[in-house]
């Protein structure tokens, strides 16, 4: 199936969603737990297999899982891991270590749950642009359906019981990732990023919890669960998140009437580079390929200018992904040094920009 990842797009990739050229993509994640075995940092090997064997009894229970794979994590190598990581599908943390762990994965990508993770389970939609909404109804019906198979540990004073205290209550994370380059070129972002957490929310990079804001993309997340259904939770970060668009876009207006000319120049010298390189690493492509998303967001580039067979918003969005190091491994199916990755890297930018 790993295979099928370098051919196929994820749903969550296609730039379609909703307001997608501010807001890359909206997941909706759970934390849910046995109560009938002890939390992942407490079990067992033998009792890790048992949840495994309760949860693969129980997810083809809901319609949308009836065709997802299971997998154990034991079964696949650490490139493939690496390739689960890059697509947003797993967290860092999952990926350390192998035992006791699956995963259930829809083929559009759209749908994970890790097993074993820091909890039993963690439920995600991954979804394309700013759709918190109906990620949410999918993930709802999901745990619904689940909740009738499995016993999740839930107290009627507190809710759903997680190993982390800040994940205790309704256990719902939501979060938007965040195209923001022109907040970054006015030097606004920061007081943004102070901004949100004063109130409560989180800012992460790029691929999550630890790793930096790569090519202008930020994570920004609700902090608790508890207090708040989550009908409240996914109203507040659609308002947050509505906050940091506006913000973004008076950065944008400001760039077109201020900096046109400079603006201009950016866009058309890191398509220049990326047409041209012959190596490059990960962070200096994310950085071209940014501007190049503002670019083509604000009518300075067309989709004619980087491709004459693919959109140009779909064409940069699977760029962004395919461009990083398990993805390059991959499609070369070898290992391969820093510098070989930053040859490849170049050679398939001047194929896919032509």
């Amino acid at each position: 199936m790993f295979e099928d990842f370098l051919k196929n797009q994820g749903s969550w990739l296609s730039g379609k969603g909703p307001e997608s050229e501010i807001v890359f993509s909206s997941r909706i994640r759970l934390a849910r737990n046995l109560s009938n075995l002890p939390f992942p940092l407490k079990a067992t090997l033998k009792q890790k297999e048992e949840v495994l064997k309760q949860v693969k009894e129980a997810y083809a229970c809901d319609k949308k899982l009836s065709k997802a794979q299971f997998i154990k994590l034991e079964d696949v190598d650490e490139l493939d891991r690496q390739l689960l990581l890059e697509r947003h599908l797993v967290s860092q943390e999952y990926v350390s270590s192998v035992k006791g762990k699956g995963l259930i994965l829809s083929s559009d990508e759209e749908i994970s749950i890790m097993i074993n993770e820091e909890d039993h389970l963690r439920l995600q939609v991954l979804a394309s642009g700013f759709d918190l909404k109906r990620s949410w109804s999918i993930l709802n019906s999901i745990d619904d359906n689940l909740s009738r198979k499995l016993p999740f540990s839930f107290l009627p004073d507190l809710g759903f019981l997680t190993t982390c205290p800040t994940n205790v209550g309704t256990a719902l994370r939501a979060s938007c990732m965040m195209h923001l380059p022109a907040l970054i070129l006015t030097k606004r972002i920061n007081k943004i990023l102070e901004l949100l957490t004063r109130i409560s929310f989180t800012t992460r990079g790029l691929f999550g919890e630890g790793t930096q804001a790569l090519g202008d993309f930020f994570q920004i997340s609700n902090q608790v669960g508890l207090g708040l259904s989550e009908d409240e939770l996914i109203e507040n970060l659609i308002g947050v998140v509505n906050q940091v668009k506006g913000q973004e876009i008076d950065a944008r207006e400001t760039l077109l009437k201020k900096h046109k000319l400079s603006l201009e120049d950016n866009v058309w010298r890191a398509l220049g580079t990326l047409k041209n390189a012959r190596l490059i690493n990960s962070k200096e492509a994310l950085s071209h390929l940014s501007i190049l998303s503002l670019g083509l967001d604000l009518g300075i580039i067309k989709d004619n200018d980087l491709s004459l067979s693919a959109p140009g918003r779909e064409l940069l969005n699977r760029l962004f992904i395919i461009l990083q190091p398990a993805h390059l491994q991959k499609i070369e199916d070898k290992p391969l040094s820093e510098r070989q990755r930053d040859s490849i890297r170049a050679t398939i930018l001047r194929e896919r920009l032509s």
